[in-house]
């Protein structure tokens, strides 16, 4: 199961309450794990989505227990949050996890730097125990997917990173990149992303602003720019001022870049002190952060252009619209690779959970060979006084087994090939089991997909649940049946 909010289902201002930092992330994989219908857990957080990753016991319990899990996390009420939350239940969870690991589902679609985030969640997640073997061979299928979809189709040429267009606003602010001075606020993974963009497209200096001086130095000596540490006096009212083009995203709990510094740093690059009457050369900054760095105030500052997340998402999404048919059969390639991998994915699992059913059946098999051998034992020592010659017990033995074997051969083949359709697949072993009354608890396979959506049939739709009977908000105890009204 799935549950998570993002730039496609929740508003900048929604996704900036409930943002969460790397500590917060970890901390809400493991809560999710104390409930009563969580077995693993996972949380993906971004600068524009924050996904619950799962393997539950039940539908309804399972989204109980990640709703409340995520609004305890975030701090947004629950009946607030679930306005904007979706849900992906069985096949549908494996194929968006696919999806957005191919950045399929990202504000710059295409871009592959959701890999990486990915990666650092599943780490964190083995880390702390919350990944188990579900989640650890989903991730790192979702991870080969995602490298297979970048190498063979032309995603690379669809997507069109953050910083890229941000920056390519440059030069109708401050002129051409080249030769101009950049500004990097922060030392995480968009801030190095940003630096080696900036550095790679030709920016004349890149200057790196971080809490932590050593993590600034490393990431500024890796395209020869310079590096200050944030808490420094006066240093980030002198960078801003020196810098054509701020790129800011730090992670940090409340503005970074205020409208006061940011004005005083205006009055300093107009070579004067505040309230000085020389006019600043005009600036760029860009807001890559969620929550935000840069209070919005600073973009009503005479000669300063601020854009943030919401901007560039909408302008993204606008340019994809507009590059034609290229552009629509690379991200056709890709979502056929996504749904080739998630088929076949979710067939290899679901003949995976025959197995014990069929290694009951074989066992329960020789068990009887096993008796019946041990029953024509006896009765020759009754009737000859003797056992069985070593030689001829043994070829009874092999013989009798040989017959089970070739009895058992073309169903349990079947059971597997069966096992495949989803629809049916899960009647046919269960067929078995009652025929040859295998031990329920023993053989249980791991799925529980067909019970669910008998119980629950929206959870079938994509993108998200939504039906008018209510079903998702008294799952999570939000709504009565007879309430009205339809819920997401």
């Amino acid at each position: 199961m799935v549950v998570g909010l993002s730039h496609r289902s929740a508003p900048l201002e929604v996704l900036e309450r409930a943002a969460l930092d790397a500590g917060s992330a970890r901390a809400l994989a493991v809560a999710a794990c104390g409930g009563e219908d969580v077995a693993e857990a996972v949380v993906l957080s971004t600068c524009n989505r924050l996904e619950v990753y799962s393997e539950v016991a039940s539908f309804h319990g399972g989204l109980a227990d990640l709703g409340g899990a995520l609004a305890r996390a975030t701090g947004v009420p629950l009946p607030e949050l679930t306005e904007h939350l979706y849900v992906h239940y069985a096949d549908g969870a494996v194929e968006h996890l696919f999806t957005v690991v191919c950045g399929l589902d990202s504000m710059a679609v295409g871009e592959s730097q959701v890999l990486g985030q990915v990666r650092s969640a599943l780490r964190r997640g083995q880390e702390d125990g919350s990944v188990g073997t579900v989640l650890d061979g989903l991730l790192q299928r979702a991870l080969r997917v995602g490298k297979r979809a970048h190498t063979e189709t032309g995603l690379d040429h669809a997507g069109h990173s953050l910083v890229e267009a941000g920056l390519a606003h440059a030069r109708d602010v401050v002129g051409p990149l080249e030769g101009a001075r950049v500004l990097v606020v922060g030392a995480g993974a968009m801030s190095a992303l940003a630096v080696t963009t900036a550095h790679r497209l030709g920016a004349g200096s890149v200057t790196v602003v971080n809490r932590t001086a050593a993590r600034a130095q490393r990431l500024a000596e890796a395209v020869g720019g310079r590096w200050r540490a944030l808490g420094e006096s006066g240093a980030l009212e002198r960078e801003l001022a020196a810098a054509d083009v701020v790129l800011s995203c730090t992670g940090a709990v409340g503005h970074v870049v205020d409208a006061a510094t940011v004005g005083a740093a205006r009055a300093l690059r107009s070579g004067g002190a505040p309230g000085g009457s020389g006019t600043a050369a005009p600036q760029l900054v860009l807001d890559l952060a969620l929550p935000r760095d840069v209070a919005p105030e600073v973009g009503r500052l005479p000669g300063v252009v601020l854009m943030d997340l919401a901007g560039l998402g909408e302008e993204l999404g606008e340019e994809a619209a507009g590059r034609g048919a290229g552009v629509a059969a690379d991200l056709a390639d890709a979502r056929a690779v996504v749904a080739e991998e998630a088929a076949a994915y979710l067939a290899e699992r679901r003949a995976a959970a025959v197995a014990p059913t069929v290694v009951a059946l074989r066992t329960q098999a020789r068990e009887v060979a096993d008796a019946e051998l041990e029953r024509l034992r006896a009765r020759l020592r009754q009737h000859l006084g003797e056992d069985l010659d070593e030689r001829v017990e043994a070829e009874v033995a092999q013989t009798l087994h040989r017959v089970v074997s070739a009895l058992l051969h073309t169903p349990t083949v079947r059971m597997k090939t069966l096992a495949a359709d989803a629809s049916h697949g899960p009647a046919y072993v269960e067929a078995v089991r009652e025929l040859f009354d295998l031990d329920p608890v023993g053989t249980r396979a791991p799925e529980v997909v067909s019970d669910a959506l008998r119980a629950f049939p929206e959870a079938r739709s994509a993108p998200g649940v939504r039906g008018s009977d209510g079903s998702l908000a008294q799952a999570l105890g939000l709504r009565r049946p007879g309430d009205g009204g339809e819920t997401r």
